[in-house]
């Protein structure tokens, strides 16, 4: 099973740069897109609903911001736009839960925290959202499901995972609070499946500014991640970051699965 994450910055402007042409390529069994920045009833019927996936949208309640949608070749049992009866955060359209037989997935795309940025983007959003998501994610382990957590985290977790870290010691996305969180999520027992296979590997990122030709000279963060529960590390068979992708300052992943 191969399941594709992407913060697309915005699907009418990734499709216009060969977005449904990569998915064709690609022929994953999910793809979870962050940051759509659309209402659905916007597009034409082929990004709407994309030939042989079934579609599930949140693209919250501001034009032109945030928004998530997750497709999928086989049909959910389950769909859920928000963490339960957590609901603060849920305008904007940050998440996408489908659950199968034999995991739950979670595309979420988190808060940047830039008081700055559109929205209610500020520290102490991004860190409350944080904490909901952890409190919503093991309750759902408690109750027995394996779980399949990806998307924009908008957090650099070490310093391997960004290429400036001294420089940007004191920026959004890299503060010691924001990567204490991340601490707490791996102590909980969810595994950066990227980190586990590459605890060493430098000069990987997933996010680059457009300014100053930062991707050309890979000046990157790794903002972008799949996260799994204990008891699905094993299931994983590779994890990539196609970094060759152009249509977004992101880059997509692509997790296999051996189910």
């Amino acid at each position: 099973m191969k399941i594709l994450s992407w913060n697309v910055n915005g699907i009418r402007a990734a499709a216009a740069k060969g977005l449904l042409d990569w998915w064709q390529q690609e022929d994953a069994d999910i793809v979870c897109l962050q940051e759509v920045k659309v209402f659905p009833e916007q597009l034409g019927f082929d990004l709407r609903y994309p030939a042989g996936y079934q579609a599930t949208w949140h693209a919250g309640q501001r034009p032109g911001y945030a928004g998530t949608a997750t497709f999928s070749k086989a049909v959910p049992k389950r769909q859920v736009t928000n963490f339960g009866s957590l609901t603060n955060f849920h305008q904007h359209g940050r998440v996408v839960e489908v659950a199968f037989d034999q995991f739950t997935l979670l595309n979420i795309y988190f808060p940047n925290g830039n008081p700055n940025a559109k929205g209610e983007e500020r520290l102490s959003y991004k860190l409350q959202f944080y904490a909901d998501c952890l409190h919503y994610l093991n309750a759902l382990r408690q109750r027995g499901e394996s779980l399949v957590i990806c998307g924009d985290f908008n957090v650099a977790h070490q310093a391997i995972d960004l290429a400036r870290p001294q420089e940007n010691k004191d920026s959004i996305g890299f503060l010691p609070v924001e990567r204490a969180w991340l601490d707490e999520f791996t102590r909980h027992g969810y595994v950066d499946v990227f980190r586990h296979f590459n605890p060493a590997l430098a000069d990987v990122y997933s996010w680059w500014s457009y300014r100053s030709g930062a991707r050309k000279r890979n000046v990157g963060w790794r903002l972008d991640y799949f996260f799994v529960s204990p008891n699905l590390i094993e299931k994983v068979k590779n994890i990539t970051h196609q970094t060759a992708i152009m249509g977004s300052d992101h880059c997509p992943l692509a997790l296999e699965l051996e189910l």
